[in-house]
């Protein structure tokens, strides 16, 4: 397991790959390429028990909370991505297959654990579907959060969460139960920001801070800092994941 963990880990390293042209492209033109310009990391929590996992690519986002604590629940989220990124969900419409995907891994996972601890975990996917008219769709299972701030406007939230208060998730990647995800689609336009935040990050600063933060007309990495800087004062017990997505188009 331990072996296969460390690999799927590997293959979950944000890589971004642009293919074009061959030949050259002349010196100071700009290359017009709808994509997401996004930031991200995990604030470790005080409990020492890791649980969260991202990847970034250009126009993939996608976050995992492994709801156990210790290593099975890092696992769980590191399996999740991992189906996430194999499946190339770029390259398909329909994003509850993506999630779907994710979930047979993790519960084939825990089935041949026989009796070890049950692997189940978040998930949350953004994707940006460019053309005439782009759209971000996304898919979200448990108890994250995607946020759509749209330039100029409120942040509103694009997703419920699947859980009350402290209790486990409903719903989750791995769970016996067959897997219904909340999907959907919203449009975008060059400015607009996405957000993709794991539980650990909403229960450290609150919904409504978070939603002030999002917006200041900073860049990602600016609004990445002034959300550490107030989890670092808030001092997480669990795992905070925070993931910013700019849509542009230079």
């Amino acid at each position: 397991m331990t072996l296969l963990v460390i690999s799927i880990l590997v293959g979950c390293l944000s890589v971004m790959t642009v293919r074009g042209r061959r030949g050259n492209w002349p010196a100071g033109m700009p290359v017009a390429r709808p994509r997401l310009v996004a930031v991200g990391g995990t604030y470790e929590g005080s409990r020492g028990r890791p649980s969260d996992a991202y990847v970034i690519q250009e126009r993939l986002v996608a976050a995992a909370r492994g709801a156990a604590g210790g290593g099975p629940a890092h696992t769980a989220a590191a399996l999740a991505l991992g189906a996430v990124v194999g499946a190339r969900p770029q390259y398909q419409e329909d994003l509850d297959e993506c999630a779907q995907a994710a979930h047979r891994a993790v519960r084939t996972a825990s089935l041949r654990g026989g009796a070890g601890p049950a692997l189940v975990t978040s998930l949350d996917v953004i994707l940006l579907e460019p053309g005439e008219s782009p759209r971000l769709r996304f898919a979200h299972v448990g108890d994250g959060a995607i946020w759509h701030c749209p330039k100029g406007a409120q942040p509103q939230p694009l997703t419920t969460s699947h859980s009350f208060g402290d209790d486990p998730p409903l719903r989750g990647i791995g769970l016996p139960s067959e897997l219904n995800a909340e999907v959907g689609a919203v449009p975008l336009r060059p400015g607009d920001r996405v957000v993709v935040v794991t539980s650990g990050a909403i229960r450290a600063l609150g919904a409504a801070r978070m939603k002030e933060l999002f917006t200041g007309g900073t860049s990602p990495s600016a609004c990445l800092d002034r959300l550490y800087d107030e989890m670092a004062a808030a001092d997480p017990k669990d795992d905070a994941t925070v993931i910013i997505a700019d849509y542009v188009t230079a």
